[in-house]
């Protein structure tokens, strides 16, 4: 059993020093044998000339297409921002003279407001004037009434007062003597 491990060894041994020989006469990596540099430039060309079709007929249009899309989209978004903001300027503008137009409205509706009162207030300060006036010369009648039927009735006393003062004194006195002086006593 001995000998057969031993065998066995040996050949391992002649094989593995075959393969080092093998090994050593191989050209070594085939990108660098100079004997197929000229098939492996040809394919190296189709490939990049493949590559270059792939990449200007395919690829490069469809990114530009996606660039161009993309760029379009900008500008529409651009210029829709641009056509809001304008909107929003006039809708500003038109908020700012409408409320100053209410504004001038609402001073406007105050004034008229404001003569409407005065007016009626001069309206009803002028009844009253006339009502206070009416009142007043009605008033200053009666006055003069109650005054004019005072005098008559202070000479009618006077008249009476003079007359029992004079016969109380012991002299006969005239009646329309003693009138006259009381009237013009009376007068003044």
């Amino acid at each position: 059993m001995a000998t057969d491990t031993h065998a066995a060894t040996g050949h391992e041994a002649e094989a593995a020093h075959g393969a080092a020989e093998a090994a050593a006469s191989a050209p070594g990596m085939p990108q660098l044998d100079f004997s197929n540099w000229g098939n492996q430039i040809f394919w190296l060309l189709i490939t990049l000339v493949v590559i270059y079709f792939v990449l200007s007929r395919i690829a490069l249009p469809r990114i530009a297409a996606v660039l161009a899309e993309r760029q379009g989209t900008i500008t529409n978004d651009i210029a829709a921002a641009e056509d809001l903001k304008r909107q929003a300027v006039e809708a500003e503008e038109a908020y700012n003279k409408a409320l100053v137009d209410a504004r001038a409205e609402a001073q406007a509706i105050i004034a008229q407001n404001k003569a409407e009162m005065q007016a009626e207030l001069d309206a009803a300060l002028a009844k009253a004037d006339t009502e206070i006036a009416a009142k007043a010369a009605e008033s200053e009648k009666a006055i003069a009434e109650i005054r004019a039927s005072a005098v008559e009735s202070v000479e009618a006393v006077a008249k009476e007062a003079a007359q029992e003062i004079v016969a109380a004194l012991g002299g006969k006195a005239d009646a329309a003597a003693v009138a006259d002086a009381v009237t013009n006593r009376i007068k003044g």
